[in-house]
């Protein structure tokens, strides 16, 4: 099966996202982003190589490979973006503009059977090549929050939410203390810390 809703919102998502971006200046992207030790460089960068790495995958699934999301894993992704970051600021949005619509094209070229083939993500999990447009969705949302040039989580479709937060909320009691989650949902105790996700 096609996923439809998934491709749509990430079509959508990347729409408002380069709406967004047209004026940033040189020093805008300079500036702390939202995300600790990174500048908004950086998540463009991101959101750039995050864009290659769905293109690199669903090509693998079309031409039946398994392909790493990125070369080098988590070293090679670390340096991918710190090499895009430090590109000046018309180039570095060219990129991220660019890489949305490669990802959008190639959504068009995705036959029915690759959908199901595997897709390797940076730590190694496997999963149907249907999952990366939903991944590629959920990050360029978040990372537009993370941003913090005004898209907060509010703005967020309901559609994104609805699909995404029963998975976040099931990985929960692997990210703290059950019994204090627990005491915190059923209001007697505080909201417990919580590992990072991702």
């Amino acid at each position: 099966m096609r996923p439809t809703m998934e491709i749509d919102g990430c079509r959508v998502a990347h729409r408002i996202l380069n709406a967004r971006l047209a004026g940033l200046t040189e020093r805008t992207i300079r500036q702390p982003s939202r995300l600790p030790d990174w500048s908004v460089a950086h998540v463009l960068a991101h959101l750039g190589g995050n864009a290659d790495s769905v293109v690199r995958r669903l090509q693998g699934a079309i031409d039946d490979q398994l392909v790493d999301q990125y070369a080098g894993g988590w070293e090679g992704r670390a340096a991918e973006i710190e090499e895009s970051a430090a590109l000046p600021v018309d180039e570095l949005l060219a990129y991220v503009s660019a890489s949305a619509a490669e990802v959008d094209h190639i959504l068009d070229r995705v036959p029915l059977p690759a959908w199901d083939r595997p897709s390797r993500g940076v730590g190694g999990e496997e999963r149907p090549a249907r999952f990366v447009v939903f991944s590629r969705w959920r990050e360029v949302e978040v990372h537009h929050v993370d941003l913090g040039l005004g898209y907060r989580p509010a703005d967020w479709p309901e559609a994104l939410v609805a699909r995404w937060l029963p998975e976040v909320l099931a990985e929960l009691p692997r990210r703290t203390d059950a019994g204090e989650l627990l005491a915190w949902t059923i209001g007697r105790g505080a909201a417990p810390p919580l590992r990072p996700w991702g």
